[in-house]
């Protein structure tokens, strides 16, 4: 199955796979995929992660292999199926499913966000759902599902520990992150690097809003002089609010930093024609604070 079907940059459309799992039907945004396998034999690995089927490697490229059935507590997958290659965070992890169904073009407003009976910020795996006519497909949070594997794939919180003592900077930086726990971990991260000034969103429309607001007052400058963005939001993705941005002569010369899972080479040359300022893969945390320093504090 051809997984590169190109969108058009800033458009707040996504790719979504949809595939099942015992009969259940998810999805996954394209952008993380590399390719689509059929299912072939792993060597285990000792003492691993119940989850992890073992390691393959196909064409001298070492893969882990994780058996999604038994991340969603579902059982444990036989032999056969499919292994859906992926990347993100710079790691290259397959996923075993059952089959593969289709793909689906749909907007970042049609996404559901979950409600806390389904997925609560701590212990949810599920991003988003799609409504379809006779289904629902529930995107799943890959991350989540791989840093509760192995926690060192996440946040590399430490590098902030290395920056040393910082003073207080009171420049105003505008987060745009769905994710309630990586929403936290940022500001959290960011306080710990001296940024005391800060405004956090949950998708890229709530950034936009707020943006919009301090145009109407004429208190851009004192609200927002660096923006931070996820790519992968509902409502309005980091793309879109990137172009959106850099589109306007009042906020074009505001510096975005996308950060995100999804940094990879094709979607660095999204960015780059967006008009991004910078773009770090989300472990990068440090990279992030050396990053933000450079572009809020050299006019300073």
């Amino acid at each position: 199955m051809d997984t590169k079907i190109l969108l058009e940059n800033g458009t707040n459309e996504l790719e979504v796979l949809e595939f099942k799992l015992d009969g259940n039907a998810y999805g996954i945004n394209v952008a993380k995929i590399k390719e689509i396998i059929n299912y072939q034999e792993v060597t285990p690995v000792p003492n691993a992660h119940p989850s992890i089927e073992g390691i393959f490697m196909p064409r001298d490229v070492m893969i882990t292999a994780i058996d999604l059935k038994n991340c969603l507590q579902r059982g444990v997958s036989e032999p056969g199926g499919l292994f859906i290659v992926t990347n993100f965070n710079k790691l290259d992890i397959a996923f075993h499913v059952d089959s593969v169904v289709g793909i689906h073009r749909v907007s970042w407003r049609e996404i559901i966000k979950p409600g806390s009976t389904v997925s609560t910020s701590e212990d949810g795996v599920s991003t988003g759902i799609i409504k379809f006519d006779d289904r629902l497909i529930i995107i799943l949070d890959f991350e989540k599902i791989v840093t509760d594997i192995n926690p060192e794939t996440g946040l590399k919180l430490a590098d902030i520990e290395e920056l040393g003592e910082r003073h207080r900077i009171d420049v105003p930086i505008l987060i745009a992150e769905d994710s309630p726990l990586l929403n936290k971990l940022i500001v959290d991260s960011l306080h710990k690097a001296g940024y005391v000034n800060l405004i956090h969103t949950e998708n890229g429309q709530q950034a936009y809003d707020v943006i919009q607001e301090c145009k109407k007052e004429g208190t851009l400058r004192e609200h927002v002089q660096c923006i931070i963005t996820d790519i992968e939001m509902p409502l309005m993705d980091g793309h879109r609010l990137t172009k959106l941005v850099k589109s306007d002569d009042e906020t074009k010369d505001i510096p975005i930093v996308i950060f995100s899972s999804l940094v990879n080479d094709d979607m660095k040359r999204k960015g780059e024609a967006l008009g991004a300022n910078a773009q770090l893969s989300k472990p990068e945390i440090g990279n992030l604070v050396r990053v933000v320093d450079e572009l809020v504090l050299a006019n300073k």
